[in-house]
């Protein structure tokens, strides 16, 4: 013999259960965490109304999802830079799409890590990324705005310079920043945002000939024995024409060595050198969201 067994449920009762989150509720966790109005109810009927449930739910969700599109390839982004006094930084946060990219919460997180940074002054990305955040560091931060965008995202760069003085530019759409420093502090702003906008502009390799990599000089050098070579010159002067061309790729790919975008009759150098007879540029970073 089967016994049945019949359930009685209090539709009243589960209409209650629905209703028991509000929207205060669902305000304050999308505050909480920048999850999306659904995410955030979902999140807190799971958990009964448990804030500290719906954040872990909500978290585990970005988990999952960093998880699941790990191999995907996060293209595009947010490139932020900023100066004060003598450091400046850039970050590069990722995305897939340039849809979330232009988002006002992903650019606003750029923006967070940024100003964390400039506060705390890592000098490495693993230092970045375990820098304090909210409730948690900046990783599982990223890792829970994955979870609320659906896509794959992570810290792609980050550069750092220290100076006398710095500067840094972003290029408009945020897809490009530089930042520079400088051996006098108190360097003129517009001169200070001319070099920056020289680098976003030229994409210099080095700061002079004498800081280019060894491997770049033979690459270089290789090239012009080559197409000397092939232009039919004696043997015996391709060392001599490889060298002349050498010197034209340090002054197209050198910054101080590189013709002022602004008055091509002089370098980077001399116009720094306008502006007082012993500024220089120290050091130097350029981040794009695919440099090599």
């Amino acid at each position: 013999m089967v016994a049945v067994v019949t359930f009685f449920f209090d539709t009243k009762q589960i209409k209650h259960t629905i209703m028991a989150v509000t929207m205060a509720e669902i305000s304050k966790l999308r505050t909480m965490t920048g999850a999306g109005m659904m995410d955030c109810k979902n999140a807190l009927t799971e958990s009964n109304g448990d804030f500290d449930k719906a954040v872990e739910i909500i978290r585990k969700k970005g988990q999952a999802v960093a998880a699941k599109r790990s191999d995907r390839e996060a293209s595009e982004g947010c490139v932020l830079a900023a100066s004060k006094e003598a450091f400046a930084a850039c970050v590069a946060l990722k995305c897939e799409t340039d849809f979330v990219a232009k988002n006002a919460d992903f650019i606003a997180l750029t923006q967070t890590i940024l100003d964390i940074v400039m506060d705390k002054q890592p000098t490495t990305l693993e230092e970045v990324l375990a820098l304090p955040m909210g409730n948690g560091t900046i990783a599982s931060s990223i890792t829970d705005r994955s979870g609320i965008t659906g896509e794959k995202m992570e810290l792609g760069y980050y550069e750092w310079v220290k100076g006398a003085s710095t500067v840094s530019y972003i290029h408009p759409g945020n897809k490009l920043a530089t930042i520079a420093a400088f051996n006098l502090a108190g360097t003129d702003q517009t001169v200070s945002r001319d070099v920056a906008m020289q680098i976003a502009a030229m994409n210099p390799i080095s700061l002079n000939r004498d800081s280019v990599p060894a491997n770049v000089i033979a690459t270089e050098l290789e090239i012009g024995r080559d197409k000397a070579r092939q232009e039919g010159k004696p043997e015996a002067m391709l060392d001599k024409i490889a060298e002349g061309r050498l010197n034209k790729f340090y002054q197209e790919s050198t910054l101080l060595e590189q013709a002022f975008i602004k008055d091509g009759k002089i370098t980077v150098q001399n116009y720094l050198k306008q502006a007082n007879k012993d500024l220089t540029v120290t050091d130097f970073k350029r981040v794009t969201l695919n440099q090599e």
